[in-house]
C-alpha cells in the first residue's frame, strides 16, 4: 500500500476544515462499517502504512483505528468518488468489529414503521474493547 508521492492529496475535494468523509467497507462481504473523517495526513498515513487513520473531530486529533480496542483496518484499497470529496478504503476488520458498541458495523439500526430498530447483536461488550 506504500505510497512514495502525495500528489494524489491535491486531487481531493476538501471541504472547509480540511477535511473529506471517509466509508470503511469491508472488502470480503461489501457491507459498510462506518464513516469518519481524514484530513491530508490521515490520509497520507493511510496509504504510506497500509492501515486506517483517521481524524478525530470531536478530539481533534489524528487516530488509528484499533489503536485501543485491536481492531485495526488493513487497508485493501482505497477509492475516490466522482466529484472527488468521498473516499471508500475496501478493508480487512480486525476482529470483525468496527463500531464502538461492540458490532461488526456502525450501521446496525433499521427504520421500520417509523421507528429506529437494532438488528444486528453486540459480538464484544464495549467495557471490555475500551479500559
Amino acid at each position: 500500500m506504500s505510497t512514495t508521492s502525495t500528489k494524489f492529496l491535491d486531487q481531493i475535494t476538501w471541504d472547509s476544515q480540511g477535511l473529506v468523509p471517509a466509508i470503511a467497507q469491508d472488502a470480503e462481504s461489501g457491507r459498510v462499517l462506518m464513516v469518519a473523517w481524514m484530513n491530508r495526513e490521515a490520509l497520507s498515513l493511510s496509504a504510506r502504512e497500509g492501515r486506517a487513520v483517521y481524524w478525530s473531530r470531536s478530539r481533534k486529533q489524528l487516530w488509528r483505528k484499533g489503536e485501543e480496542s485491536g481492531h485495526a483496518q488493513a487497508i485493501r484499497e482505497i477509492r475516490l468518488d466522482c466529484d472527488a470529496d468521498v473516499v471508500l478504503l475496501k478493508v480487512d476488520q480486525r476482529g470483525g468489529i468496527a463500531c464502538h458498541t461492540g458490532r461488526e458495523s456502525c450501521f446496525y439500526r433499521v427504520l421500520k414503521d417509523g421507528e429506529w430498530r437494532t438488528v444486528d447483536p453486540v459480538l464484544k461488550d464495549p467495557e471490555s474493547i475500551y479500559k
